[in-house]
């Protein structure tokens, strides 16, 4: 604890446009390799790039919802540097004047808000792909030249657990924008992170290193926790921290050595000749910001207040904003007494088998209206917990209607109050010295008789009307 650790972090956004940033060629994931190419984005002699409107909207549009300031003039630049999935052997990327500075996002920790500034957000291009295999390397290029947004943080984050709770945060941003699907086994979103430890007290940053290859917020998470204590190890021996890029190993659990890490003096950035510089009006920006959509955190305070919930419930649900509309809609539209059945199945059996499938809940077969009226039979006490459970899992398989699988497999609870007296009239009679444990303050004889209840009708009874049945046939 006499160390503390200063974290910063460059996320990489792949932006969902149609076509690359600097050219039309398409940008559909998974086609053949280097059939998404053409001389603007494998750089040929005598090309000129021509900047896609959308990426720079998209990008814009980012930078409003991270509370940055957009910049009245910007320009693109030059990064030179040689590897054999770059073919211009330079990157139009973005220095000295990016689209957007000066952001923030707050996050929670603890239950208590920390604010994580944002430095800037700029527009650049990203380079191929190298497949290795044995011996031999080779490279696709169809990624060469996709819009790609680079976010990066000032050093505000104080340990890998604030990383995590920014990524989730600007992850959820990003897709309510609807700019990004964000998808980090499809490469679309990247994360590298930067690293020091210091002595709690001193202001000078210690020596950083940047860490890559982690393709999950867990991955960037636990990088990050063992680089630390790799540091401070060093640290306490009295030796010194390498600036240099590091590579997560996941099967190993450790970073290694990559490269020395580079200075911006090294990549000889200067104005790219062949894009006009930028300039902005106010009335393009206010047109863009009033595209935004209520975001996450906003949403998330609205869910509190207006639908009474807990914040761990409100969390859930506006995590996607999909899930978010599907939530609220069936909040709003539900007739029956009590809210709280919505929340408990929205974050419980059907969050449960919307993770199962591996979807969102709002892409299971289920309509706002399917589900409502199954929650409106549990609540009129037509259906047990158990086979609405059951009924669920058939509405989503099979697109049915509540109604339609319980009449058809029979499993509407039984709520008759005449034919459930005459039922534990039955089993009150053939159970005496039962019923005489109970009257003696033995709780849990009643359940023995709610089973036997249960036995003689298949498992149909209403077990709460059960229960209150016996207790008024053995009280009275």
């Amino acid at each position: 604890m006499d160390y503390e650790i200063v974290i910063g972090l460059e996320v990489h956004i792949q932006l969902s446009t149609r076509t690359k940033v600097f050219c039309g060629c398409s940008t559909d994931f998974g086609k053949e390799p280097n059939t998404q190419v053409c001389p603007v984005c494998l750089g040929l002699p005598g090309v000129l790039p021509v900047l896609n409107q959308t990426a720079l909207d998209y990008s814009i549009i980012v930078g409003l919802a991270l509370n940055c300031t957009i910049s009245e003039f910007s320009r693109f630049d030059r990064k030179h540097y040689y590897y054999p999935d770059l073919p211009k052997n330079y990157q139009i990327s973005q220095y000295e004047y990016p689209l957007c500075q000066n952001g923030f996002l707050d996050i929670n920790i603890n239950d208590q808000p920390k604010r994580i500034r944002i430095r800037r957000v700029h527009l650049e291009e990203d380079a191929g792909k190298l497949l290795h295999q044995e011996s031999i390397s080779l490279i696709d290029y169809n990624r060469t030249g996709m819009p790609l947004l680079e976010i990066v943080t000032e050093p505000d984050i104080s340990s890998p657990d604030e990383a995590y709770e920014y990524l989730l945060l600007l992850k959820s941003i990003i897709k309510y924008l609807g700019v990004s699907d964000c998808d980090m086994e499809k490469g679309s979103l990247r994360c590298d992170a930067n690293i020091s430890v210091r002595r709690f007290g001193e202001k000078e940053l210690g020596t950083k290193t940047e860490l890559k290859n982690m393709n999950s917020f867990k991955a960037v998470k636990d990088a990050l926790s063992y680089e630390a204590n790799r540091q401070i190890d060093l640290l306490r021996q009295g030796l010194s921290v390498v600036q240099e890029t590091r590579l997560w190993n996941p099967e190993q659990e450790i970073t290694v050595a990559m490269r020395s890490k580079e200075e911006a003096k090294d990549y000889r950035y200067f104005p790219e000749p062949d894009l006009p510089p930028l300039y902005f009006k106010q009335e393009y920006i206010q047109k863009l910001k009033n595209r935004i959509p209520e975001l996450p955190d906003k949403k998330y305070r609205r869910f509190l207040t207006e639908y009474n919930l807990r914040p761990m419930d409100a969390q859930v649900l506006v995590a996607e904003r999909d899930d978010a509309e599907y939530a609220e809609q069936c909040l709003q539209r539900f007739k029956g007494k009590d809210r709280r059945i919505v929340i408990n199945w929205l974050i419980g059996p059907l969050s449960s088998e919307a993770n199962e499938r591996k979807l969102r809940i709002c892409q299971l077969n289920v309509s706002v209206e399917g589900f409502l009226n199954l929650l409106e039979l549990i609540e009129q006490g037509r259906l047990s917990q158990l086979a609405a459970k059951q009924v669920l899992k058939e509405m989503i398989n099979t697109g049915k209607g509540a109604q339609e699988i319980i009449k058809s497999r029979d499993l509407e609870q039984i709520s008759d109050t005449t034919y459930l007296e005459s039922v534990v009239a039955e089993v009150v009679a053939s159970n005496p010295k039962t019923c005489q444990d109970y009257q003696q303050g033995k709780e849990n004889a009643l359940m023995f008789l709610v089973g036997q209840v249960m036995k003689k009708t298949k498992g149909k009874a209403n077990p709460q009307l059960v229960q209150e049945l016996l207790r008024n046939k053995l009280t009275n």
